[in-house]
Parts: C-alpha cells; structure tokens; sequence
C-alpha cells in the first residue's frame, strides 16, 4: 500500500513539475508570438506563399509539444502528408508543456526565417518573464530542450517538403503572347513564386486537387464574355469609387510589395501578407473568446496549415493559367491612362489569392470558433488602417474576397471560383484533421 501511495505521489510530482508553479500560459501568448513573427515577415518582405509556410511550420512545433503532452489533441501523424512519427524524448523531464510549445515555436521560425536571429530577443524575453512568474532555472532548461527537440525533428520535415529545390529551377519568363501576363507597374517585379505548387502540400493530394474550372477566354471581342469583366473593371478605376469601396480595398491590400515612388526613388511600403491578416484575425477571436493556450494554438495551427495549402492550391491556378492582369489589359485595349486603386501584386491574375485564402481560413475559424462569430479587425491599427467589425468569418471572407475588384487587380470570375475553391480547400482540412 506504501508503494502505491509513494507512486501516485511521484506522478503528482511530475505533473506539478511540467507545469510548475501552475505557470499556464494563455491565448494572448500565442498572439503575441504570431504577431513577432509578422514583425520579421514584414521586415523580410516574406512573400504571401512563403509567408504561409513560415508560419505553418512554427505552428506545427508547438502544435506537437502540446499533442504529445495533452489529451483531446490529435497527433499530425495519419494527418498530414508524410508526417513523421515524432516520440516523445524520455530523458527530457520536469519541463512545462506551454513553455516548451512557445519555445519550440521561436526555434523553428528563428531557423526558417532569413532574419530569424531577430527572434532572439523576443525568445529571451519570453525565458526571463516565465521565471519571473515562478519557472525555475532546471524547468527552464529542461523546457528548452525539449523544445529544441521538437523544432529539429519539425526542420527536417520541412526541410523535405522540396522547398529548397526552387532555387535550382529554370527562371521563370512571361510568355509575351495575348490575355497572359506581363509585369506590371510601379516595379514591374518578377513573379513570385512561379513554382509553389511543386512542394509537398500538407494536406492536398496534389496542388491540382482542387483546381476547378478555368478562366473566361481572353478575347478582345468587344461582345465577348472578357471583354466585359474587362470593362467592369474598367468602370471601377482608383476615380470611380465611392469612400466606402475605397476604405474596403485598403483595409484589405495586404501587399508586401507595394512601393510608393517619388522621383526615381522608390520605397517599400512594408505591409502584412494575406496569411499574417487571416493569423492576427485568429489572434483577435482566440483572444475575444478566451479559448486558452491550446486550443488558441491548435485553432493557429489548422488556420496556418490551411494558408500553406490554400497558396500551393492557387498558385498551381495562377501559373497554369497565367492570365492578364486588368491594369495591363485595360491600358493595353481601351485606356492608356486608367490606373487600379491599388498596386497590383507581382504574379499572374486567376484565381484571386485573397478569395482562395480568406475562405479557406474563414472555413476553418468557423469550425473551431462558430458561425456568426462577431468581432473587431484592428490586425493592421499600428499600420494606420482603422479596424472594421465583422458577424462572421465568412462575412470578412467576402468582403476582403471582393476587395480585389474595387483595388482593381483582379477580375470578377477570379474572386467568385477563388471564393469556391479556397472553401474546398478549407473543408478538406477540416476533414483530414
């Protein structure tokens, strides 16, 4: 009978150590870790593809301390493709689950992102102010290495997602024929990442899973089906539309390419990616209902799994069918002087990336959080854009969905399938997890 009671309280003891003096993190913990990381993305100029990847992958290393350390949490093994089967280290004790999980975040992505180092201090931070609420040095040390761990075993995983092999690739070059596109004004940048749908989704069968119908025809028929969308857009210029339309675009431009040009000199604007607005939003309704630190990462998580694919699903459209951008083909066919509201982005036009990923997210936060989730967006308040209120993910999905139209970079049938796919790729998510 001692013996029993001697080892129920070693197990208490245990438990107590991995979550000493009960410091549990919570949902505003996460946040302020996804915010740091779009702090270096911007820094970065991460590309919107790229960007999702980063985040995916730091995730996915919290993600699995917790999994292994918490019931109700589904291992990513038999979920995602190729996975590993990561065992816990038995050597690795007295840690705390939360403490590791964050660590094991700032690892990955301090790796990952090219100006990672600057996760450092943040990191050191996040130690000093655990220990200052009652972590103690061995906790501290053991929580670090286990997360040290993780964040290898999670590298190599996305170390073989193929990413690396790009580079290696031929360059990309326009194709220079009619309806395909061609760089575009004020930097007429190269296209960004021309060969995202040869990685390993995460949870597609293929980057062409969801790939759906192809565009309207390019014609310059002026009864033709795209010469029509072509003048929608064209009625729609940055001087026809009201303050509202135009409040809507900005509120949702997310371009990291954007440049503002004075002279001959020309200055990035440094905005977030599509992907960090759809994390802050996560961030915003994790925060508003109190989910706590597990559930806010696991919902972090699958909303990052979800940008990574819903990017490799678009990205296979907008490559394959490498269609015109309206600025090119409203100067080109019927006005030398019209200019979109907003920039437009350096890659081909369908589908609208901004559909695909805004429905695919409000797919997932609809799942984890409810429908007719009411919330605030102040995501983008520290870059001067004022916060706009929302009943529902799939609401804000629309709307930034249809903001592509009033920037006047996107034609209509590429928001409307856009919409379609990125609400496939999204319950395709759901489903695998």
């Amino acid at each position: 009978m001692k013996r029993v009671i001697l080892l129920l309280c070693c197990i208490v003891a245990l438990g107590a150590c991995r979550n000493k003096q009960n410091l549990n993190l919570t949902e505003r913990d996460v946040a302020r870790v996804i915010h740091q990381f779009t702090a270096v993305m911007v820094h970065d100029v991460t590309n919107p593809p790229l960007a999702a990847r980063f985040y995916s992958y730091a995730c996915l290393s919290g993600y699995e301390v917790l999994s292994q350390n918490k019931t109700g949490l589904k291992p990513m093994a038999g979920v995602l493709n190729q996975y590993p089967l990561i065992k816990a280290p038995r050597l690795i004790t007295g840690y705390n689950t939360d403490v590791s999980a964050v660590l094991a975040m700032y690892k990955t992505a301090e790796t990952l992102q090219p100006s990672g180092y600057l996760l450092k201090d943040a990191e050191k931070r996040f130690i000093d102010s655990c220990k200052n609420l009652g972590l103690g040095d061995d906790a501290a040390r053991q929580s670090d290495e286990y997360a040290g761990y993780i964040s290898k075993a999670i590298l190599a995983y996305a170390k073989s997602d193929k990413y690396n092999r790009i580079s290696n690739y031929k360059r990309y070059t326009p194709a220079n024929t009619d309806g395909s596109w061609d760089p575009t004004p004020p930097s007429y940048m190269a296209p960004v990442e021309p060969y995202f749908n040869t990685i390993r989704p995460l949870t597609l069968d293929s980057a062409g899973q969801f790939f759906g119908t192809l565009p309207i025809p390019f014609s310059t028929n002026k009864k033709s089906v795209f010469y029509k969308l072509l003048l929608d857009n064209y009625h729609k210029g940055a001087s026809d539309l009201s303050a509202e339309e135009k409040n809507i675009a900005n509120f949702w431009d997310c371009n990291p390419f954007a440049v503002q040009t004075t002279g001959h000199l020309m200055v990035g604007l440094k905005k977030i990616s599509p992907g960090a607005h759809w994390l802050g939003i996560t961030s915003v309704a994790c925060n508003k209902q109190k989910t706590g630190f597990a559930k806010a990462l696991q919902v972090h998580t699958l909303v990052s799994i979800g940008l990574m694919d819903g990017f490799i699903s678009c990205w296979d459209n907008k490559f394959k069918t490498n269609r015109i951008r309206p600025e090119t083909a409203v100067r080109k066919y019927i006005d030398a002087g019209w200019k979109p509201f907003l920039q437009t982005p350096p890659f081909p036009e369908y589908l609208s990336g901004h559909s695909v990923v805004s429905a695919t997210s409000a797919v997932i936060l609809t799942h984890f959080l409810g429908d007719n989730f009411h919330y605030t967006d102040n995501v983008e308040a520290s870059y001067g854009i004022p916060p706009r209120s929302y009943s529902s993910f799939k609401q804000a999905a629309k709307e930034a969905a249809v903001s592509r139209f009033y920037g006047g970079i996107h034609f209509a049938d590429a928001i409307e399938k856009g919409l379609v796919q990125g609400d496939s790729v999204g319950n395709w998510v759901v489903r695998r997890y």
